[in-house]
């Protein structure tokens, strides 16, 4: 099992091994081939990369779509520090024929990691300033693109801050999608633990059993600290929790070696950026709760997987359930976890195109 992988919270940390960062210069063939599938080739259709000034931070943002008609879909990636960009071409294309997808990679993570003197980006790495960079960044692309709102979604830490973008400009946005959502951060380590127990005692795994009960109770009293966290969610991800029946998720971990955005330098800078961003995140995001928002400004959609123990639904359900807002939608993916568009994408464009591009009407 990847260790560091594991240290990234609300996981999407798309990581290689820190420790030996690997020369990617030997998938460049197979880059060039992903590269020319993924080519936006139709008249009205956009493929950009570039960099924006936000907020005193140079920050690297992608955006693709087959027609610049369609609706943007603004993706809040999640880690921290976990950026979306070196792992799109595994699952975004069919979305870009329904949606114009803008990712950016966050303060302190992947490319815009590179981009920024880490002294000075020390100084303001909290969660008010990413929810300040999701603000500005929608109302950059809404007058880049010549639109009136955007479509917000979250994945994972993403949804820390994209509801909290929500909240506080709520008419930027058609809608807020949570994919994996955070509604309470303890609540969701006590589910994760509780899981990893009941599957190592049904599967009489010893060695679980013995790490596990040496954590116990969790989280408790004691001070949540990064090796706590390492240790309750090592088993919880081992028996699916992260990429339902698998053990790992290599699959994600490793698509930036072939991804045609990233150069190697990139690559490795996403392990670099995560260790980064989670030591200066890691109090504040102990600390989220949304469990008392009551209402919600504009129209809630959660994609909440069955098998999700990195950041547990049965919250997300609950809280949904009470939450008054304009319309409001609970959609479960029965054969996933935490990595839904890598693990029903199909179900995931569908419930998109079908639930969530009509709000941007």
């Amino acid at each position: 099992m990847k260790y560091l992988i594991l240290i990234c919270l609300v996981l999407s940390c798309a990581s290689v091994n820190a420790t030996t960062c690997p020369d990617t210069s030997a998938y460049d063939k197979a880059r060039e081939v992903i590269a020319d599938l993924g080519k936006i080739t139709t008249p009205n259709g956009v493929q950009d990369a570039f960099t924006l000034e936000i907020n005193g931070t140079v920050q690297a943002v992608n955006v693709r779509g087959k027609d610049k008609n369609n609706p943007i879909l603004l993706f809040v990636h999640g880690g921290p520090a976990s950026p979306l960009t070196p792992g799109m071409w595994q699952f975004q294309r069919p979305l870009e024929d329904y949606f114009t997808v803008v990712n950016w990679d966050q303060r302190g993570a992947g490319k815009t990691y590179l981009l920024n003197d880490l002294d000075t980006l020390k100084q303001h790495m909290t969660i008010d300033d990413f929810v300040a960079d999701t603000i500005a960044i929608a109302q950059q692309v809404t007058q880049r693109y010549g639109k009136e709102k955007v479509i917000l979604m979250g994945h994972s830490w993403g949804t820390i801050v994209g509801m909290q973008a929500a909240l506080k400009r709520p008419q930027l946005f058609y809608a807020y999608v949570g994919v994996g959502q955070v509604i309470n951060t303890r609540e969701n380590e006590r589910l994760s633990f509780d899981y990893a127990q009941q599957q190592a005692k049904q599967h009489n795994n010893t060695e679980a059993t013995a790490e596990l009960a040496e954590l116990a109770p969790y989280p408790g009293d004691q001070p949540l600290t990064r090796d706590r966290i390492v240790g309750a969610r090592k088993w919880a991800q081992y028996y699916g929790g992260l990429s339902a029946y698998r053990t790992d998720s290599s699959y994600f971990f490793r698509a930036a070696r072939l991804s045609p955005e990233y150069n190697t330098e990139q690559v490795c800078a996403i392990d670099k950026g995560s260790m980064f961003s989670l030591e200066l995140l890691l109090e504040a995001f102990l600390a989220v709760d949304y469990s008392g928002v009551k209402q919600f400004p504009i129209p809630v959609v959660m994609l909440m997987g069955r098998h999700d123990y990195t950041t547990p639904s049965a919250p997300t359900a609950a809280w949904l359930q009470q939450v008054k807002a304009p319309q409001k939608h609970g959609i479960w993916f029965e054969h996933s976890a935490h990595m839904l568009p890598w693990e029903e994408p199909g179900r995931f464009v569908v419930e998109l195109v079908n639930v969530v591009r009509p709000m941007a009407q």
